[in-house]
């Protein structure tokens, strides 16, 4: 029996394969082209990305396991009691989990997922763990405009929750468009939880996206394979390869997809002619300073309250209000 499709109502806004025909295509006849990060998470994308968070190069979930463990109590007090927790980008949920266990009398939890199999999985497991906090799972590109449905129970305020590293991969522009649009979801009195990877040795950021068994490698070029599944195209997942790069004047991993040799692709009917060394941009992961990520969000209408860090202070979960 599935828990989230017999217990749990789902609110399904996910994207259909003529909205992903259309992204493809545009992004695979831009100069230079580039797919968006989201195609990465399908089923098989989502069992890989969690592969990828127990390799040993992979520090950014060691690291924020370990400052919630050290913080989830003053987190909550932050926080305040009977919240509305709005998650986006869900996975797995182990991170959600411990802190709805510290929260003060949650009213609800409402995670936006694009992967449906990863947001019935994980809705399924919390939803037993935590049968007085109702689940309003949305199955939705959190990138895009989604009306929010309204809990049982009126909360004191909405906590936009955004763990993992996820702002990152959008840049300036678009990562401030959407520190805006937590600003409107939350509303004057709420609050957004962000994680934010900090700058540090460009080795360690390196390896940390070109692990040593390949598992980002098989992620990346995954996206490819879902391409095909999708939409029927026909991607030769040998004939390219992943490519992850430390850019320092940007701050950032590039993340990219090469061709390795001369090759046509074919996707919904077009052709898309490939030259040994052609890539496909398809993530960025951009680092921030403490000042650098306060500077952004405050373009976006938002002042950092507080923030909470690692032994190491490799990475951190800032609180967000409204400047």
């Amino acid at each position: 029996m599935n828990a989230v499709e017999h217990s749990v109502p789902l609110h399904d806004f996910e994207p259909d394969a003529g909205d992903m025909r259309d992204e493809v295509m545009r992004g695979l006849s831009a100069v230079p082209r580039v797919l968006p990060s989201k195609f990465f998470y399908d089923t098989q994308g989502s069992k890989l990305f969690e592969r990828i968070c127990e390799q040993p190069e992979y520090y950014l979930t060691r690291a924020e396991l370990a400052l919630m463990e050290t913080h989830l109590p003053d987190m909550a007090d932050t926080l305040g009691p009977r919240v509305l927790l709005v998650e986006y980008g869900s996975g797995s949920g182990i991170k959600t989990h411990r802190l709805l266990e510290h929260l003060h009398r949650p009213v609800a939890y409402m995670p936006l997922e694009i992967s449906r199999s990863a947001l019935e999985a994980s809705v399924g497991r919390l939803a037993g763990d935590f049968p007085r906090i109702e689940m309003l799972p949305l199955c939705a590109d959190f990138t895009q405009p989604v009306v929010l449905p309204a809990p049982v129970r009126r909360q004191d305020r909405t906590v936009i929750y955004f763990p993992g590293s996820t702002i990152g991969n959008f840049e300036a522009t678009r990562a401030v468009q959407l520190l805006r649009q937590m600003r409107e979801e939350m509303g004057p009195d709420g609050a957004a939880l962000v994680g934010v990877d900090l700058l540090k040795n460009p080795a360690v950021l390196e390896a940390a996206y070109n692990d040593a068994a390949g598992v980002t490698a098989a992620f990346t070029l995954n996206m490819l394979a879902h391409i095909n599944r999708a939409l029927g195209a026909d991607f030769d997942l040998a004939g390219f390869a992943h490519r992850a790069r430390f850019n320092a004047d940007a701050s950032r991993i590039e993340t990219h997809i090469e061709s390795l040799r001369s090759q046509d692709v074919h996707v919904a009917e077009h052709t898309f002619a490939f030259h040994p060394g052609d890539e496909i941009l398809v993530e960025y992961s951009c680092k921030y300073s403490r000042e650098s990520f306060a500077r952004m969000a405050g373009e976006a209408g938002l002042r950092v309250a507080k923030v909470w860090t690692d032994p190491e202070e490799l990475f951190s979960l800032q609180y967000l209000v409204c400047a």
